[in-house]
């Protein structure tokens, strides 16, 4: 797997100031206004503030569930709009099918998916879907979901949220073309279509998907209680533009690094998977290469390796104030020095 030549600074090279502990494990409050007892605030070995309430997990909890191994976004194959426009002006866009090329290529997809897993080398593996309820990427399930035996199913999910981009009902096709042009000029992320939704609008719904799937993570909701499996792979079934917006929000990536990345193309995926640290980084998969074709950047990959190290809860200090550049006035500081 190819590298980057630029060295990540793990969290434990950050200044003194920025990592140094609490000396004790909780933090001492004191009364309350109303004159009622303080109360005792603990800490975790990180100095993060723990409060058992907010917690996903009941406060007897002490270990936490394995986090599944992989995150496996898969766009869905090709579609009959993929190859005849003129289909949104009468078929509704939640409607449309795949084509016989499009159930090929999700069953290819589904083959790819349990070679790259087998290559883990164990026997307990399972997989959990996520899907989105148009005809096309539930025809893809169907069809990758042909490569893995009852057993290796652990569940499955319809989630609205994962939804392609709304254009607006029945698409009139010279309307459209005009619109997307309109799209370019305005920005990608910004332009809302008419009776339809801009990628601003999928980053919200995306949003809350997000928050369930940490939840579900947290919770270890993959598999029966009691059972510890840390074999687990959630395959996402989505479409082109929903599952970027989903990795820019994961990722925490700006407006014009979304803006830079390309479609994944149809029956194509991505994949996130745990690193030292149990965070989900696209370079443990992927290549440095790969990812620059995705669109990725110099600083999008430097935070990639970072996220191959460091653990969750930990923040990248670094990548907040050298990444897109939203502060002018350090290189008039580095000058002076």
């Amino acid at each position: 797997m190819a590298t980057l030549p630029l060295t990540p600074t793990p969290a434990t090279s950050l200044p003194f100031s920025r990592r140094k502990l609490l000396s004790s494990n909780s933090i001492k409050c004191c009364k309350n206004i109303d004159g009622q007892p303080r109360v005792d605030i603990k800490t975790s070995d990180n100095g993060f503030a723990s409060f058992p309430e907010k917690s996903p997990l009941s406060s007897s909890a002490t270990i936490r569930p394995p986090r599944p191994r992989r995150i496996i976004l898969v766009q869905h194959g090709e579609s009959e709009g993929n190859v005849d426009e003129s289909v949104y002006t009468r078929v509704a866009d939640p409607k449309i099918a795949l084509t016989e090329k499009g159930r090929a290529d999700a069953e290819e997809s589904g083959k790819r998916i349990r070679e790259m897993i087998e290559k883990d080398g164990v026997h307990n593996w399972q997989v959990y879907f996520y899907v989105s309820p148009y005809r096309r990427t539930l025809e893809t399930l169907r069809e990758l979901a042909k490569a893995f035996e009852r057993s290796r199913i652990a569940g499955v999910r319809e989630e609205p949220r994962l939804r392609e981009q709304d254009f607006g009902n029945f698409q009139d096709r010279e309307t459209m073309k005009l619109q997307k042009a309109i799209c370019m000029l305005y920005g990608p992320f910004f332009y809302r279509f008419p009776n339809g939704e801009s990628a601003a609008d999928v980053y919200d719904r995306i949003t809350g998907f997000r928050e369930t799937l940490r939840a579900d993570i947290d919770i270890g909701r993959f598999q029966p209680p009691g059972k510890r499996n840390p074999n687990m792979n959630l395959v996402i079934v989505s479409h082109g533009l929903t599952l970027r917006v989903f990795l820019m929000r994961w990722y925490k990536w700006t407006v014009e690094q979304f803006e830079g990345l390309h479609n994944l193309g149809n029956g194509n995926m991505v994949v996130m998977e745990t690193g030292y640290g149990e965070r989900y980084s696209l370079l443990v998969h992927h290549t440095e290469e790969e990812l620059r074709k995705f669109g990725l950047t110099d600083e999008m990959l430097i935070d990639q390796e970072w996220q191959k190290i460091a653990r969750p809860g930990e923040l990248n200090y670094d990548c907040l104030t050298t990444g897109p550049s939203f502060f002018t006035h350090f290189d008039d500081e580095d000058n002076q020095n």
